[in-house]
């Protein structure tokens, strides 16, 4: 069984693979199409899962990958699953069909309900950042200089990045008690990059997310220094029956909940 490290220049060629089928079509006058719970979904999402589980499968035939855009598995297959792909094509769907640059690509391994590698792209900003449990963090800038991420001691001043199309009043209490802050604004699962490279302190999220939202992004800030737990304080943890998060808060080893 190869090592996680061992995946890792597969998988950032797979999700660059993606990047560009999703950058082809970014130029172009696509149409917008909307799934059952009326989030949109573009043939960019559509193109991207098949580049990604296509290098998957020939990678590694033998793990099995759940994506947003395939999410039908039964859980009477997937709960044996100890060790899969979660794959979430692009994150940020709004972000793309409003061209604002602030989407992702997202590659997570997770073993045992805990994501240990994570790629995480940002095609339309040329930026990539990826994380392994143990080993470290790190991003690719537009102009490939590559630095390794470590969390931030936080200003006093709190950096909160919110989702500019999830702010909710539950999440603005949340904000507002932390007491002095500032807002910096991302999208898709780039809240939980920001953290990692510290550009910004802390991410509450107060509504719905799916575990291929968060998974590489996860992966990513964990191995930059920071965790991701539930509003009672617990790990977030993948491969469950309902693939809906709990409600969470992502941020530097400081946040103690």
């Amino acid at each position: 069984m190869a090592s996680n490290t061992s995946l890792l220049t597969d998988i950032l060629a797979i999700a660059e693979a993606a990047n560009a089928k999703v950058m082809e079509i970014y130029g172009t006058d696509f149409s917008v199409e909307h799934k059952e719970d009326e989030s949109p979904v573009t043939s960019a999402d559509l193109a991207s899962h098949d580049v990604i589980v296509e290098g998957l499968k020939q990678l590694t035939p033998d793990i099995p990958i759940l994506s947003e855009e395939s999410a039908h598995a039964p859980w009477s297959e997937r709960k044996a699953w100890t060790r899969f792909w979660l794959v979430d094509p692009i994150d940020g769907t709004r972000d793309f069909v409003k061209r604002t640059g602030e989407f992702t690509v997202n590659i997570a391994l997770i073993e045992e309900g805990e994501p240990v590698l994570g790629v995480v792209t940002a095609p339309a900003l040329g930026e990539a950042f990826w994380g392994i449990k143990g080993e470290g963090a790190w991003k690719r800038d537009h102009e490939g200089r590559e630095r390794q991420l470590h969390v931030v001691v936080p200003p006093p001043v709190r950096r909160v990045v919110a989702s500019k199309n999830h702010l909710n009043e539950e999440t603005r209490a949340f904000i507002d008690a932390l007491g002095e802050h500032c807002l910096v604004q991302a999208g898709s699962s780039l809240k939980f990059c920001r953290i990692a490279e510290g550009r910004a302190d802390i991410y509450p999220r107060i509504g719905p997310t799916c575990e291929w939202d968060t998974g590489a992004a996860q992966a990513v800030l964990e191995a930059a220094g920071g965790k991701v737990q539930t509003l009672e304080g617990e790990l977030m943890r993948y491969g469950k029956e309902d693939v809906m998060n709990p409600h969470f808060v992502a941020a530097g080893s400081w946040y103690q909940g």
